[in-house]
């Protein structure tokens, strides 16, 4: 296929790309480059890959992108609740306005598949923890990142089973593990980091449910998903990730401490409230669409441990490793400054 990537050149979108190149697929990227180029820089040998700079908000850059695409995925967001949190009226317009627009183009272009990269943060808070949730579970956005990422879903899936392009969502696991476009502001990257750089790490609400998945097993549902029959991904909904992968935030940093050594300390602080506490059951994306973890928790940890062993990472308070604090070193963005 020719596959569009939106956001193609961030944490995850990096990584898609390589997978999608590397199983035949010719690649797209549509991206603005919020965070820099440097993790798309050598798939530029590749003939069957090709780069838009662009806002996806522009309907005539977007549009342009879309030409001669059999598929989008769907990644180009700001990403997480501190960030959003921080830019409300940016958040909605790229995550919510801008989703439903290229939905929209992407009929009009002929697009036959679209990926709706969502996030298992949908769930919010478990009203039975005992129960592992579906994806008929109800949706309880306690974010504004993921009250609009539920906005798009319930748009896309509400639509017509017959409409052009085949939608499919993917409620993705906290991602984790290594990138070309590196981030440790995500719980196992930064847990890890902290423990092994710092030597101590604080956790709040260690009693608190998450589950994880490595950023190439993220990919691969991608992949799983575009080369699907259409009959079992139409209109559908999947969690991505492995039922196996649930960790509560405490036990997680002990088993990154057991990698690591008893030399490093964890302090806790106690919290009995916790917006996002949740347990996923990930086996309609293993039945369906044959999806196996290929990396545990586990096994990104020990990745990450030697690439900050080897001195493949050094300046750790460098803003390109954390959304957050990239728009903190940058201040608030105009759409100016965002748009090409």
């Amino acid at each position: 296929m020719n596959v569009l990537v939106t956001g193609g050149a961030g944490y995850i979108g990096s990584i898609v790309c390589r997978d999608l190149l590397a199983h035949g697929h010719e690649v797209r990227v549509l991206d603005s480059l919020l965070y820099g180029g440097a993790s798309l820089l050598d798939l530029y040998g590749d003939e069957r890959f090709s780069f838009v700079r662009g806002d996806i908000r522009s309907a005539q850059t977007v549009t342009n992108a879309l030409a001669g695409m059999d598929a989008v995925v769907h990644l180009a967001a700001l990403v997480g609740d501190p960030l959003c949190s921080r830019q409300p009226a940016l958040a909605k317009e790229v995550n919510q306005d801008a989703s439903l627009q290229l939905v929209d183009l992407s009929r009009r272009q002929g697009v036959q598949r679209f990926i709706f990269a969502s996030t298992c943060s949908n769930y919010g808070r478990m009203a039975d923890p005992s129960v592992y949730l579906t994806e008929e579970s109800e949706l309880r956005p306690v974010s504004l990142y993921a009250e609009t990422k539920v906005a798009v879903e319930r748009a896309l899936l509400a639509g017509s089973p017959s409409a052009s392009p085949t939608v499919t969502v993917l409620r993705f696991a906290t991602v984790f593990g290594l990138s070309p476009r590196m981030r440790f502001d995500l719980t196992v990257n930064e847990f890890t980091m902290e423990l092994l750089v710092k030597r101590t790490l604080t956790i709040y609400g260690e009693q608190f449910w998450r589950p994880y998945i490595h950023v190439r097993d993220a990919a691969q549902a991608v992949r799983l998903v575009l080369e699907a029959p259409e009959e079992k991904i139409r209109g559908q909904a999947f969690n991505a990730g492995d039922t196996s992968q649930n960790y509560q935030k405490g036990s997680l940093a002990e088993l990154i401490r057991s990698q690591i050594g008893d030399q490093c300390q964890i302090e806790r602080v106690h919290k009995t409230e916790d917006p996002r506490d949740y347990r996923v059951c990930f086996d309609k994306i293993n039945r369906e669409l044959g999806f196996t973890m290929s990396r545990t928790v586990q096994a990104g940890v020990r990745e990450i441990i030697a690439a900050i062993s080897d001195g493949l990472f050094t300046d750790f308070d460098n803003p390109l490793y954390s959304n957050e604090k990239w728009f903190e070193a940058h201040g608030a963005l105009t759409p100016e400054a965002v748009s090409v």
